[in-house]
């Protein structure tokens, strides 16, 4: 069966924590693959307030959606635990960029890694709904992070 594998950044210049919620909790009784999206979803929010854009940034003339991600599951999480989540972008194209993350919890003094993941993200223009270039001043600001 073949494998996603996802070449992290040496570095991450983001970090944030999140804690598992009980709603990210399924039957099986650990955080749910859902629940992960969203927490990614989440952290990339922070992620970007940080340097100073939003998803819906009209301000900054583009705004993101994504157009794809990947997700390698490494471990469980579980109701307790909070996520360490730390993102980097890369891959930069003339239209967007990759962003990646690495999700950890401390148990035991042990750092567990649950997830390595990469999301495509695309500027975009939402008000006449098409992609557009990636402003250079953005690409500028997350290159210094890295």
């Amino acid at each position: 069966m073949a494998r996603i594998k996802i070449d992290l950044p040496a570095q991450f210049p983001f970090n944030t924590q999140i804690p598992v919620r009980i709603q990210d909790v399924n039957y099986g009784g650990h955080v749910g693959n859902d629940a992960i999206l969203s927490v990614m979803h989440e952290a990339r929010i922070q992620y970007l307030v940080s340097i100073g854009y939003k998803e819906l940034d009209q301000e900054a003339g583009t705004g993101l959606i994504m157009s794809d991600v990947a997700i390698a599951y490494k471990g469980e999480a579980f109701h307790g635990d909070t996520f360490t989540i730390a993102i980097a972008a890369g891959e930069y194209s003339a239209f967007g960029f990759e962003l990646f993350y690495r999700i950890t919890t401390q148990r035991d003094t042990k750092t567990i890694t649950i997830v390595e993941a990469k999301t495509g993200m695309v500027c975009f223009d939402y008000k006449n709904h098409k992609v557009m270039k990636l402003p250079a001043e953005m690409k500028a600001v997350m290159e210094q992070g890295a």
